[in-house]
């Protein structure tokens, strides 16, 4: 299956009560990530993690399940047209 590479994008509601369970998921599928940024909205206590990713849509659907299952959080990915960056350059 073509890997691509794309954008999930994170949304949690309580931070509080989900960082851990999100951090573990993410560390579970940690070899999919290139990049993460995440930032809180303390005002309203809620997050927003942008996951840079190289993946297939199987590995995908997989990852973002698992985090769409957590209570308060929601998971939605974008990905570019074309094959990853690396695919067929022996990286």
């Amino acid at each position: 299956m073509q890997r691509r590479v794309g954008v999930v994008a994170v949304m949690a509601q309580s931070r509080e009560n989900s960082a851990e369970s999100i951090n573990r998921i993410i560390s579970e599928h940690g070899e999919l990530i290139h990049g993460r940024i995440g930032l809180p909205f303390r005002e309203c206590g809620s997050s927003v993690i942008a996951l840079i990713v190289e993946a297939d849509t199987d590995e995908l659907g997989a990852f973002t399940g698992k985090l769409g299952m957590l209570p308060g959080v929601e998971a939605r990915t974008m990905l570019f047209g074309g094959p990853g960056r690396c695919r067929g350059k022996g990286v």
